[in-house]
């Protein structure tokens, strides 16, 4: 069981008891406004669902952690990364408003990189991020994260056609970088 433990949160596998959260954090306009078109509770669930079932390093559904504060045990959002190859895995983090601007997406990120570079056997994260969203770019740039392209008209959100943001980290950056510190 993966628990990540920062100065100020908890990252733990989402159960069965983390629904009601997970779908009022999928249901709000405003935490979903550049990641989805709102969706139904059917197809929430079946996302929901996804990603219940014990994980492991190579596993083909997401690690996805709910963040926690440590001191009042509230939860803050997600976070956790799926396998695209056997070393390499795409990144994601959502939070709910009132956790957002607080660095939590940070710290939980720094904390997802330390694991699976350290402990996860990853050579590459990566991250999409649909372009304006400039909150969660800042989130990972301040990570080590490096924009790596840009891919056009490539995701259709809210009726019209967006461009995607592509990260790309590799763990000789993301140790580098914390050595430095």
């Amino acid at each position: 069981m993966t628990t990540l433990i920062t100065p100020r949160l908890t990252c733990s596998p989402l159960c069965e008891a983390d629904w009601p959260f997970f779908l009022a954090l999928q249901q709000d306009p405003e935490v979903m406004r550049y990641v989805s078109d709102p969706r139904g509770e059917d197809e929430i669930r079946a996302a929901f669902d996804s990603r219940l079932p014990a994980w492991s390093p190579g596993a083909a559904h997401w690690l996805c952690l709910v963040v926690r504060e440590r001191g009042s045990g509230a939860r803050l959002g997600v976070t956790g990364y799926v396998h695209r190859e056997p070393d390499c895995a795409e990144a994601g983090f959502l939070f709910r408003r009132a956790a957002q601007g607080q660095g939590y997406g940070g710290e939980s990120l720094r904390a997802l990189c330390d694991y699976a570079f350290c402990e996860g056997g990853l050579r590459r994260l990566t991250a999409t991020v649909t372009a304006g969203n400039a909150a969660s770019r800042r989130v990972l740039e301040k990570a080590g994260f490096r924009l790596e392209g840009e891919l056009r008209e490539s995701y259709r959100l809210a009726g019209e056609w967006r461009n995607d943001w592509l990260f790309g980290l590799l763990a000789r950056e993301y140790r580098h970088k914390k050595s430095e510190k």
